[in-house]
């Protein structure tokens, strides 16, 4: 009996070590596929393709609207309104809402076209407006002394409204160039952008790169079976499908055009696009967005 018993404890003792063992194994699989560690489907390459100003587009019958404009923009760069509404949406600050009143020729108001699908420049909660350029029209509206009206659009009607005389002045992450300066008058420029690429996030082609050029070159060496997408009527689509300033960027590749960088985003994780060009700001905020990042 003695002998029977011991032999049980043994084997109770070996199954105890292999339990602890097995739990010890399922503890690390389980915390590899945590949604913490599997949650991220897109990254962000972290390299700048391009260099661009962002401005506003004024109504170009009213030369003094831009005067105004310009000493706006010098005042809130110089007293530090503009850092603070930064750090709202690039730092720890807690973003402010934007209400619009409603259209009304007999009021004297600021009429302001925008694309609110452009996070942190321009989005919606509800029906308020938030976003760096949001901020700033109000703060702009309060000093000229008008009333604040949003007018919400596709982003390639923003400065064709202003330069038909619908709205006053164009704030939409707005890129200087010389085809919306046809529309609108540029104002001083208030932020600095760059174009970058988002990727799925098991997509290691582009890991090694570390300049632009470095991108360039893998882009260039694509043919026409490479999807990219980007926001139609942005910089990003000048750079995909090589026009205006990036005529010479002599890519093969197949562009298509979306109403927002998100939803372009969101067909790539759908497996219809390989990769998707736009701004930087706006890139890191979608790519936060999809994969769950507070």
């Amino acid at each position: 009996m003695k002998t029977v018993t011991k032999l049980l404890s043994v084997l109770l003792a070996l199954a105890l070590v292999v339990g602890c063992f097995a739990a010890c194994g399922s503890d690390t699989a389980d915390d590899a596929n945590t949604p913490a560690a599997n949650s991220a489907k897109v990254k962000v390459i972290d390299i700048a393709l391009t260099d661009e100003s962002y401005a506003f587009g004024v109504d170009k019958t009213q030369p003094e609207l831009l005067e105004q404009v310009n000493a706006f923009i010098k005042e809130i760069q110089e007293n530090g309104q503009l850092d603070e509404i930064f750090d709202k949406y690039f730092g720890d600050g807690t973003p402010t809402a934007v209400t619009s009143a409603a259209l009304d020729e007999s009021k004297d108001q600021l009429v302001v076209a925008t694309n609110a699908e452009f996070p942190p420049f321009e989005y919606t909660e509800g029906t308020d407006y938030l976003g760096v350029d949001m901020e700033i029209a109000a703060l702009l509206a309060q000093q000229l002394g008008k009333e604040l009206v949003i007018q919400n659009m596709d982003f390639e009607a923003v400065c064709l409204s202003v330069g038909s005389q619908k709205c006053d002045i164009a704030m939409a992450g707005l890129t200087i160039n010389e085809e919306r300066k046809a529309s609108v008058n540029f104002s001083d420029p208030y932020y600095q952008a760059s174009q970058k690429l988002i990727v799925p996030a098991s997509d290691t082609t582009f890991d090694s790169c570390t300049t632009a050029d470095e991108v360039k070159a893998i882009l260039q060496s694509f043919d026409d079976s490479v999807v990219i997408g980007f926001q139609t009527g942005t910089t990003g689509q000048s750079y995909s499908e090589c026009t205006g300033d990036y005529v010479d960027n002599g890519f093969k590749v197949t562009a298509r055009g979306y109403q927002s960088g998100a939803l372009a985003v969101q067909d790539m994780i759908n497996g219809n696009l390989n990769y998707v060009i736009i701004d930087a700001a706006p890139a890191q905020a979608i790519a936060d967005s999809v994969n769950g990042v507070a």
